[in-house]
């Protein structure tokens, strides 16, 4: 793969290269894109992780997986965390002699949960960390590269930032606002047994939408983030969505079911990213909280997998850390 145009450094000689001498170890979390009506700019940072040990090494390449994506070990170069962080070292004008990578993934590959963006951070960070010429690159720069490896902002920034962010893009590339999420958020994740792919869901949208569900959806966005930051009584109206979710139905009539079941009773949920997880925004004490998730999907006849989760607060992390500018 190609690295971004425009980002590359001039390479610097071998004998001047200098490496961690130790493992680096990052820890990116799961995040869920949209939320509803903020279409490729909202973002969710969720409370499961995917851990990628990296060094490296004398030459070539050794690459362990396990969890989710453990056929991916034999992609070799084609390994999208080693191709972020061949991405990372191009910037920097450098390559390793070798890397050695360990990913431990818990994020589901396919099921809108943000697994391409957590690959991708973790091989940018990854490499920032290794590199003794890794102070250049810059959280912003880190951001930029993220967003054209990925083709959009949403999942990368909440998965490096943490929280509840809004991202965007400028003439000067992608970039991020962080919001802290209302106290008592807690999501549940339904997720089903197949998986979609991420292509397919967007190749389901229409090139033009009227200019009344652009008007309405617009509304809803500014409406939730009040509910997410302040009001969180306004997430049913803040969740409503007329952009990407019906288009997407056809594709994914389970999910779409359930978001339907589980919005009648009172609980506000959406289409996961592209899907077909499905996100419930649960608030006790406002809304019904997770334990009432369960018996709805149950009904549907469809086996999900349920799952409570914290909101990520911290976004990825780098052991041994890294001076970040």
């Amino acid at each position: 793969m190609s690295e971004p145009k425009g980002l590359e450094a001039p390479r610097r000689p071998a004998e001047k290269l200098d490496w961690a001498g130790a493992p680096v170890t990052v820890r990116v979390p799961a995040t869920s894109a949209n939320l509803g009506p903020g279409f490729d700019a909202l973002g969710l940072a969720l409370g499961l992780h995917d851990v990628v040990e990296a060094r490296v090494i004398p030459s070539g390449l050794a690459i362990e997986v396990s969890g989710a994506g453990e056929g991916t070990a034999a992609a070799e170069e084609g390994h999208l965390v080693i191709r972020a962080m061949r991405t990372a070292f191009a910037r920097l004008g450098v390559q390793p002699p070798g890397i050695g990578l360990r990913c431990v993934n818990a994020i589901p590959h396919g099921y809108g949960l943000g697994s391409s963006a957590a690959a991708i951070v973790a091989g940018l960070l990854a490499a920032r960390a290794l590199a003794a010429e890794g102070a250049d690159l810059t959280d912003g720069d880190v951001l930029r590269l993220a967003t054209r490896l990925e083709g959009h902002p949403d999942n990368v920034a909440a998965c490096l930032a943490g929280g509840l962010t809004i991202a965007w893009t400028a003439d000067s590339g992608a970039q991020a606002a962080r919001l802290a999420p209302v106290p008592g958020l807690a999501p549940v994740l339904c997720v089903p047994e197949i998986p979609l792919a991420t292509e397919h869901a967007r190749g389901l949208l229409p090139p033009t939408v009227p200019h009344a569900d652009a008007a309405a959806n617009a509304a809803r966005a500014a409406l939730l983030i009040a509910a997410l930051t302040n009001d969180p009584a306004l997430l049913m109206a803040g969740t409503e969505d007329l952009l990407h979710q019906p288009y997407r139905a056809p594709a994914m009539p389970a999910t779409a079911e359930l978001i339907s079941q589980l919005r009648a009773a009172g609980i506000p949920a959406v289409v996961s990213g592209a899907g077909p997880s499905v996100l419930a925004l649960t608030v006790p004490g406002i809304h019904p909280g997770p334990e009432a998730c369960p018996p709805i999907a149950e009904k549907t006849g469809v086996n999900w997998r349920i799952t409570p989760v914290a909101v990520d607060l911290y976004g990825a992390t780098v052991e041994p850390p890294h001076d970040r500018g």
